[in-house]
C-alpha cells in the first residue's frame, strides 16, 4: 500500500535511546568514544531495533557527545537511516545548522562502530565533521554480505585532503564481536 506522497519523513531514535544516552556527557579518549559507538549498535541488536551498526558525534576538543545513531533501515523503512546518517542528521537538528563544521570555537568528529559505506563516506564530507574515528572495517560487514558500495582507498585519501582527519581500526575486534553477534541472531542483511 503506497501511502500519500505529500506526508513527511520522520526519522526518530528507537525508544531506548533516550534512557540509555546522556547527552552532553564528555568522552575524554578516543576509545572511550568508540565504545559508546559500539554499544549503541549492540543495543540496537539485542533490542531487535536494526542493524548491527551505531555511530556518534562528539565535540572533538571536551568530548562532550553531540549526537548518536543507530542503524534504522529496517525500522523505519528507509534505506538511507544508516547509523552514521542518523548521527549527522540528529547532530545537525541539536545544532540548528546544515553543517558540522563548526565554528572557531567548535570542530565535530564522528565515531562509527564500522567503516562507513559508500553513501554515509559521501555524507562525511558533506556533513562538516573534521575527524572520522571507525572500529570494525569494511570486510567485517562484508562477511556477513552486508553490501558496502565503491569505498576505495582513494576515498579516504580524498577525505584527507579536504580536511578530514580519519582513524581506522579502533577497538576493531570489540566491534566486529557486534557484527558477529548479528549473524548468530540471524540479523537480517537488508541490502545484499
Amino acid at each position: 500500500m503506497m501511502s500519500d506522497p505529500r506526508e513527511t519523513v520522520l526519522v526518530t531514535w528507537p525508544d531506548w535511546v533516550h534512557d540509555t544516552v546522556a547527552f552532553g556527557t564528555r568522552y575524554e579518549t578516543v576509545e572511550d568514544r568508540m565504545r559508546l559507538a559500539i554499544e549503541m549498535a549492540r543495543q540496537n541488536v539485542v533490542r531487535g531495533t536494526g542493524g548491527p551498526f551505531g555511530a556518534a558525534i562528539f565535540e572533538r576538543s571536551t568530548g562532550a557527545l553531540l549526537s548518536v545513531g543507530v542503524n534504522s533501515v529496517v525500522r523505519l523503512n528507509n534505506s538511507t537511516l544508516h547509523a552514521e546518517m542518523v548521527a549527522i542528521m540528529m547532530a545537525q537538528r541539536r545544532l540548528g545548522s546544515y553543517t558540522l563544521a563548526g565554528s572557531a570555537s567548535a570542530s565535530y568528529e564522528l565515531v562509527s562502530s564500522c567503516d562507513p559505506c559508500a553513501m554515509c563516506l559521501g555524507a562525511v564530507l558533506w556533513s562538516g565533521v573534521r575527524r572520522m574515528v571507525c572500529g570494525a572495517d569494511r570486510d567485517d560487514a562484508t562477511a556477513l554480505s552486508f553490501e558496502e558500495g565503491p569505498v576505495f582507498p582513494e576515498s579516504y585519501v580524498y577525505l584527507q585532503e579536504r580536511g578530514v582527519a580519519i582513524a581506522r581500526g579502533i577497538l576493531r575486534q570489540e566491534a566486529a564481536g557486534v557484527l558477529d553477534l548479528y549473524r548468530r541472531q540471524g540479523g537480517q542483511i537488508y541490502n545484499a
